[in-house]
């Protein structure tokens, strides 16, 4: 199967001093912070490249699935881009291995714009997100 990083999605619990600390200390563009900060987007992102962000997940976003403390999960999810026919082969091999989505298809933004995502988990519970976009070039 052929994909790209779309993003990938951290928790936070100190939302300045990560944005600081992504756009400051690391020198990467930030992307919807002043519509995050304005309360029109829920959460800011940072750009990697062109074809990846980061996205910064405030508490309200990601506490009723993961607790802070010990044990808390920083990493929420990574989302995998590929073209529909890719996706499509993807959930035959996930429902032939009785590997459940759990939300999906839905609309979601992320690194290219807005696209069409599902969501699962790999055996050990982490969530993974398979995007397609309308531009997506086939393979």
């Amino acid at each position: 199967m052929k994909c790209l990083m779309d993003h990938i999605v951290i928790n936070m619990t100190h939302e300045d001093k990560m944005l600081d600390f992504y756009i400051k200390v690391l020198a990467l563009e930030p992307e919807r912070v002043t519509a995050y900060r304005e309360g029109k987007v829920p959460f800011p992102s940072v750009r990697l490249n062109p074809d990846t962000i980061i996205d910064l997940f405030p508490k309200r976003l990601w506490e009723k699935d993961t607790a802070a403390g010990e044990g808390f999960r920083n990493m929420n999810h990574f989302c995998l881009a590929m073209d529909k026919d890719s996706r499509d082969d993807l959930l035959k091999r996930l429902a032939s291995t009785g590997t459940a989505i759990e939300e999906g298809p839905v609309p979601r933004w992320g690194a290219r714009g807005t696209g069409t995502s599902v969501y699962f988990r790999d055996p050990e519970g982490n969530l993974i997100e398979a995007r397609t976009y309308e531009n997506m070039p086939e393979n």
